[in-house]
């Protein structure tokens, strides 16, 4: 049975600070612990191509992958695939924002099935997403609530976010 997993997050921050940072592909290895390097291959619009690589897993394999996301700022929504799949048949992911009055939610939505022949089966990533997603979620709360209480601004977003 095909996975699907929900998280979110709620940022004390404001809209453009929250939009701009997590959608700034470039620095996405400051943003995430997971992410040692990303290589934008492509950029048309609102589409971006780019190349992912993670740290060695605890094994000493790295994960590569390339991905295609598409940004609507007017809809707060981001919609992204993998374009090579890896162990995956498909993976597809959506970002939403919505701003509530405790600050910025943001919540990514994973839909996907791994291959007959993957190292792992549906039901090992869905539980493997829903233990990682978390984590990388307050990693980026608190990088992006550090910015805003130290007057950072979405003008600011093309500076590297510290660690926290």
């Amino acid at each position: 049975m095909p996975g699907h997993t929900e998280n979110e997050v709620v940022i004390d921050a404001p809209l453009d600070l929250v939009w701009e940072v997590t959608n700034d592909l470039d620095h996405w290895p400051q943003l995430f612990s997971e992410y040692a390097s990303v290589e934008v291959m492509e950029r048309e619009g609102n589409r971006t191509v780019f190349r992912l690589t993670m740290y060695p897993d605890e094994n000493g394999r790295v994960w590569s992958w390339v991905s295609e996301r598409v940004a609507d700022r007017a809809a707060l929504t981001v919609t992204a695939r993998r374009v090579e799949t890896g162990p995956f048949q498909y993976m597809n992911i959506r970002w939403e924002y919505e701003q509530t009055p405790r600050g910025v939610r943001m919540r990514w939505t994973q839909d996907f099935a791994m291959k007959p022949d993957a190292p792992v089966d549906d039901e090992w990533m869905t539980g493997n997403i829903n233990r990682n997603s978390p984590i990388q979620m307050d990693l980026i709360r608190n990088k992006i609530e550090q910015r805003a209480r130290l007057g950072g601004t979405s003008k600011d977003s093309a500076a590297p976010v510290t660690a926290v």
